[in-house]
C-alpha cells in the first residue's frame, strides 16, 4: 500500500545555498526506495481552515517500510542537515488507504466501538 512522507517546512526569508544543494541532491536519495515527489512547495495554495504557514511537501513511496528506510538511509541522513539548518518543520510518514476505501465503513466501526464502550461504562 502506498505510503507518504509529508512535511510542513518553515523556510527562512532568504534561503542559504545549502538548501539548493539539498534540493539538487534529494532525488538521488529517493530513487533506490521508489520515492517520488507529488507536491514540492505548492506555489499555489489556499488555506481553508486553520494555520499552515510553511511549505508543503508530499512524497509517495511504494509502502511504509520503503519510506522509513529512505528516511533512515545513510545518504539521506547525510543530506538532511542541509535542510534542517535552514528549513525546520514537521515531518511524518503515513500509510495511504487501500483502493475502494469507504469512510462510511470506518464510521460504522467507530460508532459500534463507541457504543460498546458506553455500554461497558454504564
Amino acid at each position: 500500500m502506498t505510503a507518504y512522507a509529508m512535511a510542513n517546512l518553515s523556510p527562512k526569508p532568504v534561503l542559504d545555498p545549502e538548501v539548493f544543494d539539498y534540493m539538487e541532491r534529494i532525488q538521488a536519495t529517493l530513487d533506490p526506495f521508489g520515492g517520488r515527489f507529488l507536491v514540492h512547495g505548492a506555489p499555489r495554495r489556499e488555506v481553508l481552515e486553520g494555520d499552515w504557514p510553511g511549505a508543503v511537501v508530499l512524497i509517495a513511496f511504494p509502502d511504509f517500510d520503503a519510506a522509513r528506510a529512505w528516511y533512515d538511509s545513510e545518504p539521506y541522513q547525510a543530506l538532511l542537515p542541509l535542510r534542517t539548518r535552514h528549513m525546520p518543520g514537521d515531518v511524518l510518514i503515513v500509510d495511504g488507504l487501500p483502493d475502494g476505501y469507504d469512510p462510511a465503513t470506518t464510521a460504522a466501526a467507530l460508532r459500534a466501538a463507541s457504543a460498546a464502550q458506553d455500554s461497558a461504562e454504564a
